[in-house]
């Protein structure tokens, strides 16, 4: 199954120039290793609209999935699950679930603050599969030892695809 897919990066200082983006481009690798087609890529800074404007931006593009980093935590910057509020059509809160699960396994109990999101966003005909990762490397690459084996069903199942048995 051919899969089109964005990531964006949520963080002030990645934004401004203060630090390099290493989550972002963990995020792209291992999307192409598994043969996802990583089409776009940003930066934006962790505010409510610039994020959900680049999500839907990027969406508009018809990718099949965005995977955003950054932004998911509980400190007062972190506004990635707010900006969700309007974009996501429904959750899937087994994604989140597993990814924090899969972080708590590898002993970082911290995993369990993670406010990550994940669902699907509807723009007229074109449904997009949105999840939300953590910031740092780690749980990026955590992130993707869940979600990597999933994506060909679940993206069969939102373009329309039958159940398997």
């Amino acid at each position: 199954m051919s899969i089109k897919a964005a990531v964006i990066t949520i963080s002030d200082r990645s934004a401004e120039g203060l630090r390099e983006d290493t989550s972002g481009p963990t995020a792209v690798r291992l999307l192409e290793e598994a043969g996802v087609k990583v089409i776009e890529t940003a930066i934006v800074h962790d505010d409510v609209r610039a994020i959900a404007e680049s999500v839907q931006t990027l969406a508009y593009d018809e990718v099949d999935l965005v995977i955003t980093t950054g932004g998911t935590g509980i400190s007062p910057q972190d506004y990635t699950a707010r900006a969700m509020d309007p974009l996501l059509r429904f959750d899937i809160p087994g994604i989140p679930e597993a990814i924090r699960y899969q972080g708590i396994k590898k002993g970082v109990p911290g995993a369990i603050l993670s406010r990550s999101r994940a669902g699907v966003m509807v723009l007229g005909r074109n449904r997009t599969l949105v999840i939300n990762l953590p910031g740092s490397v780690g749980a990026v690459k955590d992130g993707m030892e869940v979600v990597i084996p999933l994506l060909d069903h679940a993206i069969d199942q939102m373009r329309g695809g039958d159940h398997v048995a």
